[in-house]
């Protein structure tokens, strides 16, 4: 009888560890799956965020593109100071001028509004307004001037 209780007491064991290890491997499955949660849920306001920010962004640049003229117009040290102010602003959510001037035409960072004679084909040779990108979002493309090659 000893040995039948310990045959009976070793197949009890044996069901509790396999039961051990299955609410193990369940917890260990509802943990990755909240953790995953979490990640998406935390990338999805992130991404909620930086959609207003951009849209918010977009509608400050008309007032950036008038501040570049009126410098052109007025030399007034209160208007340079408010086009920095709005340009360190806007650099602290990582935005950027588009730098497309003396290089090769790109459609993806700038719209062509007209084409001039030049020493060589599809260079940037004006910017007629400034191009914007947040990281690596266009924000707005560049409008340019392009080169076409003078043919002799």
């Amino acid at each position: 009888m000893d040995k039948k209780k310990k045959d009976n007491k070793d197949q009890e064991l044996e069901v509790l560890k396999k039961e051990v290890d299955e609410y193990k491997n369940k917890y260990l499955r509802a943990l990755a799956d909240y953790q995953n949660f979490e990640k998406r849920t935390k990338d999805e306001k992130m991404e909620l965020v930086e959609m207003a920010n951009i849209g918010l962004i977009t509608k400050l640049l008309p007032f950036l593109d008038d501040l570049d003229k009126a410098e052109i117009f007025v030399k007034d040290e209160g208007l340079k100071m408010i086009k920095d102010h709005l340009l360190k602003i806007l650099g602290e959510f990582n935005v950027q001028t588009l730098d497309v001037m003396g290089k090769p035409f790109d459609p993806i960072t700038s719209e062509a509004i007209d084409i001039v004679q030049g020493k060589e084909d599809n260079i940037v040779v004006e910017i007629l307004r400034k191009g914007y990108r947040m990281r690596e979002k266009i924000l707005r493309v560049a409008q340019v001037k392009v080169s076409k090659k003078i043919k002799s």
